[in-house]
């Protein structure tokens, strides 16, 4: 018998690579999925969910600790720190599940072990099993995701020097640890660590925590931390990591010279490095820009019939964007009408308390782009249903272009915001003016009312400010 072609083999089951195989299902094609681990990849298993478990964990016990604001006691609480990541294992293993079914559902056909390309329409497998199998395809979707990066010279060994992907399983909380890196991850676990007790350093190089965020988001994050008790240290940089007897010490310098920390972990959290290795694109030429696959507007690479989609590419390293991706990718395979990204319009959340959404350019951003910037801005403080949870930190804030009244972007931080933030992208996605969002009335008493008033605000007639 002639071996089976596959229409479509996607190399990774992250949310890039399952998504694809699922849309190119939908679509009528012969779909066969390589992943040489567990379905879902770094999202579901040992990232994005099981950290939300976590964070809701950390708010059940924060919230708990402000009893005398809300007129309760306790006696004899404990929070077992244990239990909580049983649970986010638990939530992450149902959805992992979930993800199966939906191949089976879909009829894709899932192969356990790690591809790679034998040539632009052939991937060899090495099974888990044992042995190989090769898939021939019609197209490629390379989906294999990202894993963390390291600082020079400094090996995590997942006991003491972690990654997230250790930290993310630690049952055992930390009397103490530095985190290095105040991104998005770095952040929510320092956020999580410290809502259990533990004492918390953030080391971070640039002058600011979540520096990729607008500076006024940064330092409402900043002083809610500080009053935490998290120790942030900025425009600092790690120098060294080494084990001592019951745990490390981070050298640190800074400006003012050079200091020692004393912690029983490290968490490294720097950013993501592609996964490209020993994938066979050198040999089959695929180009690669520091270790990630070129891309066009529709995924394709410059090999024909070979797509690339998620952290693999460099674009944005999140689980929606690679999800997106994958859409596409699916779609162009089969010909359909799709439609491409605006990376810059894509959604940005940071999970740890206050929250923080975001997509687009900030005020010195546009301004620096020669936009004549108008801003939008409105505090949760005078937001009746902030101010009912006791969540009252933070605001919304649009900035548009004057002249056409675009929304160039949008930075929120405060309660639930990575909720509201969704509202926004669509109107930047269809582009609507604030004038359109201002004048679609919202429910009261809501956290969306600050989104409305905000772009009252555009136009100098925000009511409640």
């Amino acid at each position: 018998m002639p071996k089976r072609i596959y229409d479509i083999v996607v190399i990774g089951g992250g949310p890039g690579g399952y998504v694809a195989a699922i849309r190119a299902a939908q679509l009528g094609l012969d779909v066969a999925l390589v992943e040489k681990e567990h379905l879902g990849g770094v999202c579901l298993n040992w990232g994005c969910i099981p950290t939300k478990s976590l964070l809701r964990n950390a708010e059940v016990v924060s919230l708990l600790g402000r009893g005398k604001e809300f007129g309760f006691t306790l006696s004899g609480f404990q929070a077992d720190f244990g239990a909580a990541v049983d649970r986010s294992r638990k939530v992450s293993e149902r959805l992992v599940t979930g993800v199966g079914v939906l191949m089976r559902e879909n009829g894709v056909d899932v192969v356990a072990g790690t591809g790679r390309l034998r040539s632009a329409n052939e991937v060899e497998v090495a099974l888990n099993e044992g042995g190989t199998q090769t898939l021939p395809a019609r197209h490629v979707i390379l989906a294999t995701g990202s894993r963390a990066r390291s600082i020079p010279g400094i090996a995590p060994d997942g006991r003491r020097i972690l990654t997230s992907r250790e930290a993310i399983v630690l049952r055992e909380l930390p009397v103490s640890v530095v985190v290095v890196g105040a991104g998005p991850i770095g952040m929510e676990f320092a956020h999580i660590w410290q809502a259990y007790g533990a004492r918390v350093t953030v080391v971070e190089m640039l002058p600011r925590a979540l520096p990729l965020e607008d500076e006024e988001v940064s330092a409402v994050v900043e002083r809610a931390f500080k009053r935490r008790k998290v120790k942030l240290l900025t425009s600092a940089r790690v120098q060294e990591i080494e084990p001592t007897g019951d745990g490390v010490r981070v050298r640190v310098s800074d400006g003012q010279g050079e200091q020692s920390l004393e912690a029983e972990r490290v968490l490294v959290a720097i950013g993501v490095a592609p996964n490209s290795e020993g994938l066979g694109l050198e040999e089959v030429g695929v180009a690669l820009d520091r270790g990630y696959v070129e891309i066009d507007e529709f995924m394709r690479t410059g090999v024909p019939g070979i797509y690339a989609v998620g952290d693999l590419t460099g674009k944005l390293a999140l689980a929606h964007v690679a999800s997106a991706q994958g859409i596409i990718a699916a779609e162009a395979i089969a010909g359909v009408g799709t439609r491409p990204l605006d990376y810059e319009a894509l959604p940005r959340c940071t999970y740890c308390q206050p929250q923080v959404a975001s997509f687009g350019l900030t005020e010195a951003q546009a301004l620096e782009r020669g936009y004549k910037a108008r801003v939008g801005q409105f505090f949760f403080l005078a937001n009746g249903k902030a101010l009912g949870l006791g969540e009252r930190e933070g605001f919304v804030k649009i900035v548009t272009d004057e002249t056409s009244g675009e929304i160039l972007g949008a930075h929120l931080v405060g309660p639930e915001v990575t909720e509201l933030l969704p509202e926004l992208v669509l109107a930047r996605t269809w582009e609507l003016t604030p004038e359109e969002i201002a004048r679609s009335v919202h429910a009261h008493p809501t956290l969306s009312e600050a989104l409305m008033e905000a772009a009252h605000g555009v136009f100098g007639h925000a009511i409640h400010a």
